[in-house]
């Protein structure tokens, strides 16, 4: 691995490049890219009094406290993206922190009554939460969190260099741990590509699919904080079109079936159409069509990269 500034290629499996973005860019970026945001939508409150709070409320104003979130500890404070959150600390009825009040935007600021609370800050999939208590009397500090957190875009290649439609790829991020029964706990499914996902620091593992069939590569990716990695995965699949003719170069014969077999003899994909087409990983398969009763069946490779047609035609 070679790191030169910023800029950082990483070769992992079937090579994974990454670029990461300083936080001073990263904050921008977050704003011109398309963005996952996993935030839960909440109503917007200004002020609030904590349940029960009432009676006291003549004796005990309500205080105005201040809240701030940064990316990493030396950052600035965050303009936008961000959802507040102020929870009681005493579970309700149904075992559950009571939502008070909720703002969205940058920082924010709130009329709270003497007390604590819980206070969650969530940027994406992001997020941080601490105990605030707010004194009756004396100055009430101004609150400031940080998220610990940064960006990622994902992207995909086949082959060297050829590009894979968007339409065509999906990412699913897990976490980098595995669970006791053997699985790793899904943070987000099905991003598309060049999808800013906003996540807390550390290492994830993302699973990139290229088609419906059997081209799925699997890479560990860090996300620094107050960064934006944009990470681009080599596939090593193409796209294989199928149809049988009556002639070389002929048209496709419809209400055909077909089946993709592997050098193994596992089927891999099925498909009842005249011109069936499929991203297949690289290596060796066999396909066999069935028409009117007729079988007919041809050995092919797909390499990396290399979209192409499969001919099967009626007569030898």
């Amino acid at each position: 691995m070679t790191c030169q500034g910023i800029l950082a290629r990483v070769f992992v499996g079937l090579c994974v490049a990454l670029t990461a973005a300083p936080e001073s860019h990263s904050q921008d970026a977050f704003e011109t890219f398309k963005q996952l945001n996993g935030s839960t939508k909440m109503p917007k409150l200004k002020a609030f009094s904590a349940p029960g709070a009432e009676a006291l409320a003549a004796a005990n104003p309500s205080r105005s406290v201040k809240l701030e979130a940064k990316l990493t500890a030396k950052g600035d404070a965050m303009q936008h993206g961000l959802s507040w959150r102020v929870f009681s600390p005493i579970p309700g009825a149904d075992g559950k922190l009571p939502l008070l009040a909720s703002a969205e935007g940058g920082s924010a600021a709130f009329q709270l009554a003497p007390g604590d609370y819980f206070v969650n800050v969530s940027f994406g999939r992001a997020g941080a939460t601490k105990k605030l208590n707010v004194p009756a009397e004396g100055e009430v500090d101004e609150q400031v969190m940080v998220l610990d957190a940064g960006g990622l875009t994902l992207n995909a290649i086949s082959g060297t260099d050829s590009h894979i439609p968007d339409k065509q790829l999906s990412f699913d991020i897990y976490s980098s741990e595995v669970r006791e029964d053997g699985e790793r706990g899904l943070v987000v499914a099905d991003v598309k590509p060049n999808t800013i996902v906003r996540l807390n620091a550390g290492t994830y593992h993302v699973v990139s699919e290229y088609g419906a069939v059997n081209a799925v590569v699997r890479a560990d990716i860090a996300v620094e904080a107050g960064e934006l990695t944009e990470a681009t995965i080599q596939h090593r699949a193409s796209q294989i079109g199928f149809k049988l003719v009556s002639e070389p170069g002929g048209e496709a014969i419809a209400d055909t079936a077909w089946s993709i077999l592997t050098s193994g003899g596992d089927i891999v994909a099925e498909s009842v159409s005249a011109f069936p087409v499929m991203v297949l990983s690289e290596g060796q398969y066999t396909v066999v069509a069935r028409n009117k009763d007729k079988i007919y069946q041809k050995d092919f490779e797909v390499a990396a990269g290399s979209n192409m047609d499969v001919e099967l035609a009626l007569t030898p």
